[in-house]
């Protein structure tokens, strides 16, 4: 069965950092492109980040240079490394298989406030 399991996220200040982490089971992840994406209330979602099988990234204009997007194979699990941090990076972030019908988790409330 299909499964994506999202952890990491929390309240930090402004400037600070969290480490997502999404744990993934049921396919045959080292195959698949994966993605973060984000989603605040009343606003567009917004693809923060993506990894290949090959291990190939795209960011967002937003993000680049302060997020890191990385996959670990062996643990079938995917990160995403957030460093200053601003409040507009405010949203519950999921990740997600693209390939999968944009199968996701149940996501992983990100807080950035003083």
């Amino acid at each position: 069965q299909l499964q994506l399991v999202e952890s990491g996220g929390g309240l930090v200040q402004p400037g600070g950092s969290l480490r997502l982490s999404c744990a993934a089971s049921g396919f045959a992840f080292s195959s698949y492109y994966m993605s973060w994406y984000r989603q605040a209330p009343g606003k567009e979602r917004e693809l923060v980040a993506g990894i290949s099988s090959s291990f190939s990234t795209y960011y967002a204009d937003s993000v680049k240079g302060r997020f890191t997007i990385s996959r670990d194979n062996g643990k079938n699990t995917v990160y995403l490394q957030m460093n200053s941090l601003k409040p507009e990076d405010t949203a519950p972030y999921y990740c997600s298989v693209p390939a999968l019908a944009n199968y996701r988790g149940q996501g992983t409330q990100v807080t950035v406030s003083s």
